[in-house]
């Protein structure tokens, strides 16, 4: 029997159809005592997802989760169970490849573009794991990705945001080139220096730095780097994502993987993204 959907950020059975094989697997090796996660108790799976994808949109503590959603301490531990096994990971991949496949490209990229966005953290982020942007005069963490020209994410890291644009754009290249070892072109902007370019090309990957044009000031759309711009906004309908909550890293890596299930899946069954109005 199809569950009633509680909320706007439930999924609808199309988008749980594309969800659910993924992670009914992941629980099929959990009960073959594969995955050493500890025996949470047993939920359904798809109103756990409901619930992760309610924190997800609207941004609220874990344990302001609404009661009709199972205890928070339960939900939150399936999030923790998924992030740690890579289960977001690997939803972000197969919704990735089947958006570009039905939006008449090949299924794996030849073309990236890389951008950096920092963001201000909460009380519970641990200092170590800050840092001041000085460019930006932010303190807080910074979100490296890597797009596809569709502004479908590729790849994530979640660093300080002290760390510079071509320290974590190292090792986003060196992920990028094992992953997706068709994408052959990326841009950047004038954040990336030289050795980034060098280090991409000796993996066979051509980086092209594209410049602000001299004399222009505000914002101004650049070529081919607009695309991962209007990613780093969709991620911002998210309301966890506004500021960083996570104490780990890895949960803000996951939280941004969540973001973008949440989008490719609506885009794949032609449902709209809910917006937020004020009253």
């Amino acid at each position: 029997m199809t569950p009633e959907r509680r909320y706007p950020s439930d999924m609808s059975d199309a988008r749980w159809a594309l969800i659910e094989p993924t992670l009914a697997a992941w629980r099929d090796r959990r009960r073959a005592g594969t995955l050493d996660i500890g025996r949470p108790p047993e939920h359904d799976l798809r109103t756990i997802m409901d619930a992760i994808l309610y924190v997800d949109r609207t941004g609220i503590p874990w344990r302001y989760l609404p009661h009709d959603y199972p205890p928070w301490q339960t939900v939150c531990g399936y999030f923790r169970a998924w992030r740690d096994d890579d289960v977001f990971n690997l939803l972000t991949g197969l919704l990735h490849r089947l958006v570009r496949v039905q939006e008449g490209r090949a299924a794996e990229p030849s073309a990236g573009i890389v951008d950096a966005r920092s963001v201000k953290t909460s009380g519970n982020v641990p200092a170590t794991d800050q840092g001041i942007d000085a460019a930006k005069k932010i303190v807080g963490r910074k979100r490296n990705i890597v797009v596809d020209t569709l502004g479908l994410l590729l790849a994530v890291l979640v660093t300080a945001a002290s760390v510079q644009d071509s320290v974590a754009g190292t090792t986003l290249i060196n992920q990028i080139a094992g992953r997706q070892p068709a994408l052959r072109t990326i841009w950047v902007d004038g954040g990336y220096r030289q050795h980034l370019v060098e280090h991409a090309a000796a993996l066979g990957i051509d980086m092209q730095i594209v410049q602000r044009p001299p004399g222009v000031r505000g914002f101004t759309p650049l070529p081919r780097r607009w695309v991962v711009e209007r990613t780093l906004g969709w991620l911002m309908l998210h309301r966890r994502l506004v500021r960083d909550y996570e104490t780990l890293p890895a949960s803000s890596t996951a939280v941004i993987h969540l973001a973008m299930i949440d989008l490719m899946s609506r885009r794949l069954t032609g449902e709209s993204t809910p917006t937020w109005r004020g009253t």
